[in-house]
């Protein structure tokens, strides 16, 4: 039996959610019918709203409402420091931190010859034109992921600003707080004894 059409548009509407099958999607389908009408109608333009009235920020392209974003506009942050994250998500992730007061760059994914992404793919020469312009600069922060393709992308930024003479460092990465080493991979123990610390 097949569904009526609303439904089964709304389950194909689910369907291209990222990590959403189609048991899922379906759950979401009878759960969003379910609910008050007045709260999908919030749902909805909810949806319409982050769509519309986000967009990326000129400088550093986080997500924002206004151009530039509210960190970039902040002249009380510290001007010197530049973070290069993957994804806005790793923004939020650094702010609630609470710790770093610098600012920031998103690059939009990270270099992947297995899928076809290449240095024009990602925020790349936006940064370089950022350097340039901005003599404030004195340190770029690489945190891109511990995995092949955050590393490769980083190892490939630094050998970009490396003429610039500006600082480029790389998170420290190792084992997490709580971790057995008896558990972790190759890659975090070699990692966690490269950025060793004197204590």
């Amino acid at each position: 039996m097949q569904y009526p059409e609303p439904i089964a548009k709304l389950i194909d509407s689910y369907l291209k959610l990222p990590g959403i099958g189609e048991k899922t999607a379906t759950r979401l389908a009878f759960f969003t019918i379910d609910m008050e009408e007045s709260d999908v109608v919030t749902f909805s333009k909810a949806l319409v709203a982050a769509k519309k009235d986000l967009s990326y920020c000129s400088i550093c392209g986080n997500i924002t409402e206004n151009d530039p974003c509210v960190i970039c506009a902040d002249k009380t942050r510290d001007q010197s420091q530049v973070i290069v994250v993957e994804q806005v998500k790793d923004v939020m992730a650094l702010e609630k931190m609470q710790e770093y007061r610098g600012l920031y760059h998103v690059l939009h994914g990270v270099l992947s010859p297995i899928e076809g992404k290449g240095p024009e793919d990602i925020n790349i020469t936006s940064l370089l034109r950022r350097l340039q312009q901005n003599s404030q600069i004195k340190e770029v922060i690489l945190a891109t992921n511990a995995t092949p393709e955050g590393e490769a992308t980083a190892m490939y930024i630094s050998k970009l600003i490396k003429p610039a003479n500006i600082m480029t460092t790389r998170l420290a990465h190792g084992l997490a707080v709580g971790s057995d080493i008896e558990y972790a991979d190759e890659m975090t123990l070699y990692n966690a004894v490269k950025n060793r610390q004197e204590i």
